[in-house]
């Protein structure tokens, strides 16, 4: 009866529009991989047309049940549980190194029924750590001594422990992401502005020692794959063959949807022309099927989104819920640009998912767990109102 009435308490303190509309855009996301991935599923995988909607379901409610866990706990906790996260996941990210290279890179582990991808299990790990470590060092960042220095290189060096990592995965798309994400955390963080503008450039020099490193012992840095990415960056279409013809076809596939779509399931591009089109592509199928004046919804919906994460974090009552909630809101923001930019041609592709959208068993059990830590400050900031408004009655 008292669980019942905790869980009853916990739903009546989340945000309700951050709440149903992630949960809306999951479940549109969920029914269009029945249509983007039904070629693909039984022509290359010799599978039911459900595979990849079974399977993206089943993610979805190991993350649910994530979330469940997540929201009870309360942020406190999380100085004793995020550290052993945190070396769980450096521990996977390199028992990843030790398998087998996909596309160019070694970021999986293979548990035979299921491959996980530790770096994006790493992403809110990293936002909740850091948010902990500016509110333990809140007042050494803020003062003039000395000692802030070692506060700041705790900091940095933490915090770039995961990208280092992701750097010799050579997954460059996720090492993008997880840079943006630290980089928007520092640039928010209580770090006074000249130690910031120092903290950008150790990092900067760091970094290009690193390539300079790599750069001497295999005498590249990025390999052909990723380099025709960039030479076919303005001009796709016009270099198909080579690295273009992934961002061309969505443009085809956008420009055949028009306004009002084909219809559902009606994509002529994913019939072999956008390879995997129900993950990094889901878009571009979305587009052709849907058309731009309903994708104008998706766009308001993601808005919805990081507008309620903003103002969760705007009427936190701590400082690590004010900073996790910024993190994450980066952390979405930053994965709808990338994928949406390759798509576009607005930047060069790297091939990250779309929240909500696309298809991968890692990334929405992150993103679910992200979004279930957002709810978790929400309902700590609602409590602590009503703990004011009770001492102020008495």
């Amino acid at each position: 009866m008292q669980d019942k009435r905790s869980l009853r308490k916990i739903f009546h303190d989340l945000d309700k529009p951050l709440l149903f509309v992630s949960m809306a855009l999951f479940i549109f996301g969920l029914l269009n991989i029945v249509t983007a991935s039904s070629r693909a599923a039984v022509v290359n995988y010799d599978v039911s047309i459900y595979y990849y909607f079974y399977r993206q379901l089943l993610f979805i409610t190991i993350g649910l049940i994530m979330s469940l866990i997540i929201i009870k706990i309360d942020t406190k906790s999380y100085k004793i549980i995020i550290p052993v996260l945190f070396v769980v996941v450096i521990v996977l990210n390199l028992v990843a190194l030790t398998g087998e290279e996909l596309s160019g890179s070694k970021n999986w582990i293979d548990l035979g029924f299921i491959k996980l991808q530790p770096s994006e299990f790493s992403k809110p790990i990293i936002i909740v750590l850091m948010s902990i470590m500016f509110e333990k060092y809140y007042r050494k960042l803020r003062t003039l001594d000395s000692k802030r220095y070692n506060a700041i290189g705790i900091i940095l060096f933490l915090s770039m422990i995961i990208p280092a990592l992701i750097f010799l995965q050579k997954d460059f798309g996720t090492l993008l992401i997880t840079l943006f994400i630290v980089g928007m955390m520092l640039l928010a963080s209580p770090i006074l502005k000249i130690d910031k503008l120092k903290s950008f450039l150790l990092l900067i020099a760091v970094i290009a020692l690193a390539g300079l490193i790599i750069y001497n012992v295999q005498g590249y840095i990025l390999n052909d794959q990723r380099i025709s990415r960039f030479k076919s960056y303005l001009d796709p279409c016009g270099n198909y063959e080579n690295g273009g013809y992934q961002v061309c076809n969505s443009y085809i596939a956008i420009n055949n949807g028009g306004l009002f779509g084909l219809g559902i399931g009606k994509s002529k591009q994913k019939y072999s022309y956008i390879p995997e089109p129900h993950t990094d592509s889901a878009f571009a199928i979305i587009a052709e099927e849907y058309g731009i004046y309903r994708c104008v919804f998706i766009f308001i919906g993601y808005i919805i989104v990081l507008w309620r994460i903003l103002v969760i974090s705007s009427k936190s009552n701590t400082l690590r819920g004010r900073y996790m909630c910024l993190g994450i809101a980066s952390y979405i923001f930053v994965h709808i640009f990338v994928n949406l930019g390759g798509m576009l041609g607005l930047i060069p592709l790297t091939g990250v998912p779309l929240p909500f959208l696309s298809y991968g068993g890692s990334f929405v059990m992150s993103l679910i767990a992200a979004l279930a830590i957002v709810q978790r400050v929400c309902v700590e900031s609602k409590n602590q109102k009503e703990k004011i408004k009770i001492k102020q009655t008495a």
